[in-house]
């Protein structure tokens, strides 16, 4: 409680969104231009391709489909490829992708999300459904069909800051324990091979089951205590759109995902993340239960961020 009053008083704690005005933006009209329709359908392509487990057909389609949209998109497109071994032994192909507008600027803002899906349903209802894949229309598709979109305004709006839009692979293939065992492979790998020698963005969030229909998006609590000036940016910028009903000032725990590699490498990266989901993890996570309107309005958030003055 100490922490949230603390992060109030840093941010000023603004009020001037009305209950339920996010609701009644129209995902297909945003303030910056961001099209949260077109984000679920890119969402549902990559969906399509079904579970997007590493080693499957279906994780090499999707993957290539990513790069093939981020190229016609981006200024330049780096394809990390690399074969990482799990604790019983297998190989893995994994692909970290890395889209980035306007490479030329040193001062650059990172956007994170994962693309793979889980190779099992450990939370579902029943032992059978325990051993199948997730589907991963949320956990996954969610943030790739909002970058997709994003990269969509990026090449038509030049944002005023380098953009650098990471895909990573392997998030979710293993046991987040404790103790941790073969997950957030694609960010540790991202950690200790960075783009460039020195490289350290401005801030860095990561983006992360942002479609659920009833989006409410608390504060991270790792993210609040290593990187409270980002919390701030992202927070005040969504009370600006009038989005302060969504992006609330609560505390939503401690929070083990792509961010924390990134925040041990010393960069200031956040999760922004709505973890209360239902079918979390089960093959119930699928395309009815996220919405053009929640992407729409975390894409006027992650486009605002990054093209206003």
């Amino acid at each position: 409680m100490l922490l949230i009053l603390t992060l109030c008083v840093f941010i000023g704690c603004k009020g001037d969104a009305k209950e339920g005005d996010a609701a009644q933006r129209s995902p297909a009209v945003s303030a910056t231009g961001f099209s949260g329709s077109a984000a679920f359908e890119y969402a549902k392509t990559q969906f399509d391709f079904g579970p997007r487990v590493p080693g499957t057909p279906a994780a090499q389609k999707a993957g290539d489909w990513i790069i093939s949209q981020m190229r016609s998109r981006a200024d330049t497109v780096i394809v990390q490829r690399f074969t990482y071994t799990t604790a019983d032994g297998k190989k893995l192909p994994l692909r970290n992708i890395l889209a980035r507008f306007r490479p030329e600027l040193s001062e650059r803002v990172l956007y994170m999300t994962h693309w793979d899906s889980r190779p099992i349903a450990e939370s579902a209802a029943t032992d059978a459904e325990k051993k199948m894949p997730t589907p991963g229309a949320n956990d996954g598709a969610s943030g790739v069909g909002m970058f997709v979109a994003l990269g969509d305004v990026l090449k038509r709006t030049r944002p005023n800051v380098g953009v650098d839009l990471l895909f990573t692979d392997g998030e979710d293939y293993g046991q987040f324990g404790p103790p941790e065992v073969d997950v957030l492979i694609g960010s540790k790998y991202f950690a200790t091979h960075l783009p460039s020698p020195g490289y350290k963005p401005l801030y860095g969030i990561l983006w992360d089951m942002i479609g659920d229909k009833d989006l409410r998006i608390p504060y991270e609590m790792n993210s609040f205590q290593q990187a409270p000036e980002v919390v701030s940016r992202v927070w005040q910028t969504a009370a600006d759109l009038g989005y302060g009903d969504i992006f609330v000032q609560e505390s939503g725990g401690l929070i083990t995902d792509d961010h924390i590699p990134l925040l041990n490498a010393g960069l200031r990266v956040i999760d922004v993340i709505d973890l209360v989901y239902a079918p979390h993890h089960t093959p119930q996570d699928t395309m009815d239960k996220i919405s053009a309107k929640s992407l729409s309005i975390v894409g006027d958030v992650a486009t605002a961020l990054v093209t206003r003055k």
